[in-house]
Formats: C-alpha cells, structure tokens, sequence
C-alpha cells in the first residue's frame, strides 16, 4: 500500500473513531444514567383476618388485586409482603381451615408472610401444611421446634433489577397464649429482637441490597419486646413491616434509620412503602396508606371476585351441615339477652368455660343477634347468631375487677343495653333500685362468695377484654390465652353435646321486694262511765273481759267500790 493510500484509511479510521466517540457513547451513557437509579415498590397487608370481601370499610381483595397489578403497570419492581393474622377469621375461610385464603394470596402474587398469632388458630402442623400449598414462603425466623428444627424459612432473598432484597420473617412470643396453648406444643418461639441480630448479619453476608423484617410483633404497651424495640437495637434494618396492634401508620414511622410501617387491620388500607436506590444504596424511603376511600374508584379484579363467589357459594353448603339439636328454643331475641339471664347466653357462657377451663365467663348480650328454634342446629344458625368473628379471650383478673365489670353490665338494667352480662360459673342479684355501681349484690363463683383480692380466670371476648361495650375493668386483666372465633366455640361444644336442653337457671336474678304492708291497725281503748247501780263484773262481762281484768288494768284498790261518773277503762282485745 503507497504512502497516499496510507494517509486515505488512516483518515477514515480516524473519522470512524471520532463518529464513534459523537454516536455510540450518547446512548451507553443514557442507559447508564437510567440504571443508576432503581425504584422498587412494596405493597404490605397485615392483620386481615379472613376479610376477603370488600365491605363499607374493608377494600376486600377483588380491589386489591387490581391495585398490585397498577401498580405493576407503573413499575414491574414489586413485592407484596403480607405481615400475619390471615388465615383465620371469619368462615368464608375458616371452613378450608386456611387453604382458601392462601389460593386467593397465590393469586395476587404474594412474595411472602410471617405468621400471626391467629395464623396459629388451626394448629402449628396445619401452618406447615399451608406453607406448602402457597407458592411464597411463610417466614418465621424465630419459631423453632423442641428439637432444634425448623419447619418454615428464616429468610428469602428476591432479585430486583439487579439488587438483591432480603427478607426475614418473625413472629410474637405471645402465640404461645394469644392463640390456644395446645396450638404450639413442641414449638418455640424465641426472643424476636435477638433473632432479628442474627438475620441481619446472615443476611449481609448474602451482600444484600436491602433488609426488611417482615413481623407480627405490633406497638401495644403490654407487648415486650414491641416491633419498635427491634428498630431501635438491631441496626441494619431498612424496614420493618409489622402487624398484630392493628396500628396504622400513614406515613410510616421512621426510628433511627429504619422505617416502621403497619397498615391498620381488616385491610381497610392498603401499605404502600416506594424504595429509590442510587448505585445500590437507597436513597428515599416513602410510606403511605391507600384507604378504602380511594380504592373506591378500583374496578374489582373479575378473577378474585369470582372466586370470593365461588367461596361464597360453596360456604352455603357448608353452613348447612347439622351439628347437633337442641329440644328448646334459644332465646338470642334482643329483648332477652340484652335485659336478663336467657338460655342462649347460658350455653356461650357454658361454653367458654368448658373450652377455655376458667373459672367464670362474661360476655355481652348484645353479641348474640339471632335466636335458634328448637330443632336441628346448623353451622349457619350458629354463624348468624355470632356473626363478628370475635374470640374467646382467658384472663387472670381480680374479684373486685369482676365485680365493677358487672356493675357496668347492669347500669342501665331495666332498661335494654348491648352490654347486659351473660354469665357462667358464677351467679349475682341485681337491685334496681341500688344506685349505678351499687347494684350488684350477692355475688358468688364457683359457689363461694366473691374474694375481692383473689385472682380468678375469666372467659371473655377479645372486644370486651379491650374495653368494648365500655368494659374497662376487664382491660385490667392479664390475658393468658387466646381461643377460637365465638361461632367455632359454640359449634365445638354443640357437637360435644349432641342435643341441647338448658334453661334459665337463675344465674342473674333480682332482689327480691319486700312487700310494703300496711300495719295493722292499732287497737284503742275505750272509756266507760259508771252509772248507777254498775257493778264491776257486769261492765267487764259488755266488753266480754273479766272483773279482775278491768280492776287490773285500771289499777283499782278496791274493786268492789266503784261510784256513778267514774271513768274505766277498757283494754283494746
């Protein structure tokens, strides 16, 4: 090649060089620019309590499901994370004993949850049965078997756009009484700001991007350790989605450098938390609650809701199994059980004492809405008198606490009101006529008069165990078990008995009257006037008395000597 030909291609050469370096770069580098920053959304749920169908305040997860897949739509990075107490609530779940509720999860694409104590409800080894029926894992860290096992994942790790999110699970040291004790046997579950140390540094060494601590642990005063306890000791924690207070934050609450967020309960909102990361490292954490208000104007995913039908319908057959039978009519009329001792509340109070082995039960009348006719007793007869998915709560709560609380039941008793006791285990009078908080006489449990000072256990609901009804004294209990929904209880003890025959029993009676009689008239005595030829024993035989009587009560010296005008008197008979 000649010397010009030289100069030829390395002028080209140098202009391809230079074109190159103008055009190609330009778009490496917008691409670089875009991938520096990495959005990520989290949708978080907690506390849902079987509440699938959307409802005046619950969005129900036909619309939920239509909110994930915009927000998908918006952003592809996603996870939806869900924080405990699902699975158990109300039957449209109840009756699949959980399964129902992890299919419809399995449908939106849950990434993972952690188990609330509820989640426990059916016992640990149907919680490891549902575990492999979802197709996220349910994380728990902290629950451990007697034998050093486990049975559910500590932690996940999701890749998102090139970053690697880890995620652990824990749950509440109180499941082991804030669900039935039997529900845990062989399981423990250990201190959930200690294990939350050790997933932090497990996690690090996988070199994730981002740590979140998916909890049921909640804010309650009462709780220890509380959610709040692992943000302010364990550092390395981005988030915290937690559960179990049914606290809802709307912006979040940011502790150090960890964001705490938790959405309420019943799913009335929706958590959203949006992530931005900058060459890995995040650089905006941004919280916020979509409310049922807002979800509102969400079309209902046709899928979800179909299969919240499908449920429904099914659930129809289901409540129409016969449990037992009872011979007598079971008065849950409002009239009744919101004014005296009536049967029905008899057999819920008989019931808790029998499920839970306290010592006495309470519960409010106004929690039974519906009678059952004698006859056969279907699922759906006891579902309709208790439809509120309330449980059963045991306390350990003093006499004079037991007492007060009565005294609030009967305030206004003549006179009809929700909260008017139905009791077992014990038996009490109410004076109407007493002045309000010194009605209740003669109280006696377990056929001892009340001690004041002694601790006894008490078989309540959760709503009255927090103050419901204005039962404030039973907040003052310390509770030490959880039990299942009202409904599932009756139900249990139903089928125990097989037929029902229960009356009243005088359990609440009032005092009773003393009846106002007019006294007896008090008899006088009469005067008489001697005339003239009277002698004493003729005045004594007009009276039908005797001399001596008319000269004793007279106090005569001489009653042969009496004299016309002299004045005798005559004892009344």
């Amino acid at each position: 090649m000649n010397f010009r030909n030289k100069r030829l291609l390395s002028l080209f050469l140098s202009l391809a060089l230079v074109l190159g370096i103008l055009f190609m770069p330009v778009q490496n580098l917008v691409s670089a620019e875009e991938g520096e920053v990495v959005k990520l959304t989290i949708v978080h749920t907690n506390d849902i309590h079987s509440r699938v169908k959307g409802e005046e305040k619950v969005i129900g997860f036909s619309r939920l499901a239509t909110k994930v897949k915009e927000l998908k739509e918006e952003n592809p990075n996603v996870l939806v994370l869900d924080a405990g107490d699902t699975t158990h609530g109300l039957p449209i779940i109840t009756v699949s004993r959980g399964e129902a509720m992890i299919k419809l999860m399995n449908e939106i694409g849950y990434d993972a949850m952690t188990p609330g104590n509820h989640d426990f409800n059916y016992g640990y080894h149907r919680l490891v049965e549902l575990n492999e029926v979802a197709d996220f894992p349910i994380l728990a860290a902290n629950v451990i078997k007697e034998d050093g096992s486990k049975d559910l994942e500590e932690y996940v790790i999701r890749e998102i756009d090139g970053l690697k999110i880890g995620i652990f699970g824990l749950a509440t040291e109180e499941s082991k009484y804030k669900s039935n004790p039997k529900n845990t046997e062989g399981v423990d579950i250990v201190d959930p700001v200690a294990k939350a140390e050790e997933m932090v540094e497990k996690l690090k060494e996988e070199e994730v991007d981002m740590i979140i601590a998916l909890v049921h642990i909640g804010v309650d005063d009462e709780s220890d350790p509380k959610s709040s306890d692992i943000a302010e000791k364990v550092e390395g924690v981005d988030l915290i989605i937690d559960g179990h207070s049914h606290t809802a934050y709307e912006e979040g609450r940011l502790i150090g450098d960890t964001l705490l967020v938790q959405t309420g309960n019943y799913l009335e909102n929706i958590g959203i938390v949006n992530i931005e990361f900058s060459d890995g490292e995040i650089t905006k954490k941004e919280a916020t609650l979509f409310t049922r208000e807002e979800a509102e104007a969400l079309e209902e995913d046709e899928k979800i809701k179909g299969i919240i039908d499908g449920l429904e319908e099914e659930n129809k057959e289901v409540l129409s199994t016969v449990i037992g039978k009872t011979k007598v009519r079971l008065d849950g009329d409002r009239e009744i059980v919101r004014t005296q001792e009536s049967n029905f509340g008899n057999l819920m109070a008989d019931a808790m004492l029998k499920i839970t082995g306290a010592d006495v039960a309470l519960t409010n009348g106004g929690g039974i809405r519906a009678p059952i006719e004698a006859g056969e007793i279907t699922k759906g007869h006891v579902l309709e008198a208790f439809p509120f998915g309330n449980y059963g709560i045991m306390m350990d709560i003093k006499g004079i606490d037991i007492l007060n609380a009565l005294e609030h039941g009967v305030t206004e008793y003549p006179e009809s009101a929700g909260k008017f006791p139905q009791v077992a285990g014990m038996t009490f009078k109410i004076d109407p006529a007493g002045e309000v908080g010194n009605r209740v006489k003669d109280l006696v449990i377990r056929g001892e008069p009340v001690d004041l000072n002694k601790m006894y256990k008490l078989a309540t609901n959760d709503f009255m165990a927090a103050g419901g009804d204005g039962y404030e004294d039973l907040a003052k209990g310390a509770i030490i078990a959880e039990f299942a929904a009202f409904d599932e209880m009756l139900a249990q003890y139903i089928e125990e008995l097989g037929e029902v025959d229960i009356s009243v029993e005088g359990r609440i009676k009032e005092v009773e009257k003393i009846e106002e009689t007019a006294p007896a008239p008090v008899a006088k005595e009469e005067t008489y006037i001697v005339k003239s030829g009277d002698v004493l024993w003729k005045i004594a035989e007009k009276f039908g008395l005797t001399w001596e009587r008319l000269a004793e009560y007279n106090k005569l010296k001489n009653p042969h000597l009496i004299f016309p005008g002299q004045k005798i008197l005559v004892p009344a008979k």
